[in-house]
């Protein structure tokens, strides 16, 4: 019963963080900012509350802006049995599989197909400080710490900063949590007989499998780096080099697996505009952890916090928070300070390195000025999950010490120098740290210091009770208190950040919205206003917008969408867009040919080729009279050899877009003479799209979907190729007479 109790209390610290959703039915979702900042939701809860539905954090908007359309889409398409390759209802057409963030192959999936989609997203979201607090416990465990030790050790990294920032995404802790599995199987592989070597084995494969597979590469490279590091000092501290081969195996047998999803996302990683459409580190005053904000390692909240509309430091909040609590952070330190093994060593170095390469110095400038790959577009701040685990790990190491040794002096020390470190970034924020704050950020932050200082002197008393009282149950009692204290700290914390919504407000119907989804036809929407039906909206209603959210995305679509937004034919980085695209040039003819046929706006649009069809509340829907079909026959085509030469084109008042097609790097292919027939919609699905034409002779097809080389098309069952079209798009020639046309989606 003993070895189970702390697994037991673990799952019951769980239940409680997550009671909101288990007794009020409350979402672990941020599905408030939906109703509460975007339209025409507003509309639709004027009635009720006409100032507006109250939004616990803007803060946290991507996961219901990303993450969750994505997943929708993704588990969809699996219910189905069909493969979720490609988005249509993004970007004119996006990869959704190679997209990465999607988690397509995540095993943890499964959930999707039993549970209504609200509820299994939750419990994605539940499971994550579940999974890491009890590998993380399992793993301290293993390295023969006091329970107490592994529990404070499990909680501390599963409710930290780190994990309270980012819990709601569902990806990056799905990510991270499997990295003590990770190591507990490392060490096992390398201390076990043959037999629990291919038991242990087999974990490690499937954890890093699974850590690969949760949707989030910075974190994963974080994940592998530091498992990596973490088993060359274990062979090399064992001088155990018979491993060294077992474990390229394991790594071989990983790479394999992880096949389908690397290579779909590499090819998209090449065609997108990753390296192009990222803020400038050097001006960014948020792309490291500033220095004064070391403080909210003590003070989490001193600077404010988003929750209650009063933060007032450097964008953002969510990046630089890596509390880990009062009494853990003391622990963390007291290992450092005074214990002396290999273990403290390791996790030591971790946590320095981490931290020196996430705030603003030499070393960490060094990957950006010299642009290595990947790295370089890797935002630092985010190292603070090696921070906090690393801390997490070290706090576990020095309440096991303290506990067996329960040296009055050190504590005294340690005690003394977490004041000394409290009371210094204090002075350094207030005095030397740029402008002198305004009354208001001073009350601010002295509110919100006094119940660290509160947490601090409880902590630092029972501590020291403990040396005062060496006898067993009272060292049991106080020890359950420090417990306590740490659980209300971090609970505190993060029930303060998270939003718990009402489950009506996840991606709720409107009048518009309806209007809009009973429309016939393939066509396309735009918001005049970014505050109207926001990025990847779309897709939880199966709209489609040229719109979209998504740190990789199309280079030839951004590039497109970046001339129409420069009304020439400019096609230059930087586009502005930092990962966000929405059109809103309304006059432009690329808008029309892209099949724009519904326009949302809050305003009244004097343009002669819109149409007022609908009014609900204050959002107005305009028809587009000008829009084009998804396909249809061009007679001119005009062969180029470059980009610049394509988009120059098609911006050229002399070329009718609805009878000129732009061909690039084909040959031989101009032509003033193709017959025009007709085209007819089959069927169209995100994999599929199927076509009936009929003409003359010969003819040109344009499909305005964008381009993508894992698209093929058959005429009759038999391959043609596919011409990259009016710069982004498709276009395939049509033989004489009757004909079925399929454009369809692979994996490769």
């Amino acid at each position: 019963m003993k070895k189970i109790l702390p697994i037991f209390l673990i799952i019951v610290v769980v239940l409680i963080f997550f009671w909101q959703f288990l007794l009020k039915g409350l979402l672990p979702i941020p599905s408030d900012t939906i109703v509460g900042l975007y339209y025409p939701f507003r509309d639709a809860y004027f009635k009720t509350n006409p100032n507006g539905i109250p939004y616990k954090n803007f803060l946290v908007t991507d996961p219901v802006r990303q993450q969750i359309p994505w997943k929708k889409l993704v588990t969809d398409a699996e219910k189905r049995f069909t493969s979720p390759l490609w988005n249509s209802y993004n970007f004119a057409g996006t990869p959704l599989l190679a997209n990465f963030q999607s988690a397509a192959f995540y095993p943890l999936n499964i959930l999707f197909y039993f549970l209504p989609f609200n509820i299994a997203w939750s419990l994605l979201v539940f499971i994550q400080p579940l999974l890491a607090s009890l590998f993380l416990y399992f793993y301290l465990k293993h390295l023969k710490l006091n329970k107490a030790a592994s529990f404070i050790g499990a909680i501390s990294f599963a409710f930290s900063g780190f994990a309270a920032a980012w819990l709601e995404w569902g990806t990056i802790l799905n990510t991270v949590l499997w990295l003590p599995l990770i190591l507990l199987a490392i060490d096992k592989i390398i201390e076990k007989s043959h037999v629990s070597k291919i038991k242990w084995s087999i974990i490690f494969i499937l954890s890093l499998t699974c850590s690969f597979l949760a949707g989030h590469v910075q974190f994963f490279f974080y994940v592998f780096s530091f498992a990596s590091v973490y088993l060359l000092a274990k062979l090399i501290l064992a001088r155990d080099k018979r491993n060294l081969i077992n474990f390229l195996i394991l790594f071989l047998i990983f790479f394999l697996l992880s096949l389908p999803q690397l290579i779909p996302t590499i090819q998209f990683i090449v065609l997108s505009a990753r390296n192009l459409d990222l803020p400038s580190w050097q001006t960014n005053s948020g792309w490291f952890i500033p220095w004064q904000n070391l403080i909210q390692f003590l003070a989490p909240d001193f600077f404010g916090n988003p929750s209650t509309l009063n933060y007032y430091g450097i964008w953002n909040y969510g990046e630089f928070i890596g509390y880990i609590g009062i009494l853990p952070l003391i622990m963390a330190f007291f290992a450092l300070f005074f214990r002396r093994d290999k273990k403290t060593l390791i996790f030591g170095t971790a946590f320095f390195l981490s931290l020196i390469f996430a705030l603003p110095n030499f070393l960490a400038k060094l990957p950006f000025i010299f642009n290595l790959p990947f790295i370089s577009t890797a935002q630092p701040t985010r190292l603070l999950f090696i921070t906090d685990f690393s801390l997490a790990v070290l706090a576990a190491l020095g309440l096991d010490y303290f506990i067996v040794f329960k040296n009055k002096k050190q504590i005294l020390y340690i005690i003394g120098a977490a004041f000394l470190l409290f009371a210094s970034l204090l002075f350094f924020v207030l005095i030397f740290h740029g402008n002198i704050l305004t009354a208001l950020e001073l009350n601010i932050s002295r509110q919100n210091l006094m119940l660290p200082v509160l947490l601090f002197v409880m902590v630092s008393a029972i501590l020291l009770l403990i040396i005062l009282y060496p006898r067993k149950k009272i060292i049991g009692f106080l020890i359950g208190l420090l417990i306590l204290i740490t659980l209300f700290d971090l609970f505190r914390f993060g029930w303060k950040f998270e939003p718990f919504t009402n489950k009506e407000y996840l991606y709720p119907s409107t009048s518009v919205i309806s209007y809009l989804k009973n429309q016939q036809g393939v066509f396309r929407i735009i918001s005049e206003d970014s505050r109207i039906f926001p990025p990847n909206f779309s897709a939880m209603y199966k709209l489609q917008t040229l719109d979209g959210y998504d740190p990789l995305y199309l280079q030839r679509y951004g590039e497109l969408m970046a001339a129409v937004k420069r009304n020439k034919p400019d096609i230059n980085p930087q586009f502005g867009f930092n990962r966000i695209i929405t059109p809103q040039s309304l006059t432009s003819s690329i808008i029309d040919l892209l099949g724009t046929k519904y326009v949302l706006s809050l305003d009244n649009i004097k343009n002669s080729k819109l149409k007022l069809v609908f009014t609900d509340g204050i959002v107005k829907v305009y028809q587009n009279q000008l829009a084009f079909s998804r396909a249809f026959f061009v007679s001119n085509t005009l062969s180029v050899n470059s980009k610049q030469e394509s988009i120059d084109a098609l911006f050229n008042p002399n070329n009718s877009l609805r009878k000129t097609a732009v061909i690039e790097n084909s040959q031989n292919l101009s032509k003033n003479n193709w017959s025009t027939g007709t085209v007819s919609m089959v069927n169209y699905s995100d994999n599929s799209v199927i076509l009936k034409t009929n003409n003359n002779g010969e003819g040109f097809l344009v499909l305005t979907d964008s381009y993508y080389p894992t698209w093929h098309a058959k005429i009759d069952g038999r391959l043609t190729q596919i011409y990259l079209t009016d710069y982004n798009f498709r276009g395939i020639i049509i033989p004489k007479g009757e004909h079925t046309i399929e454009f369809y989606d692979t994996l490769f």
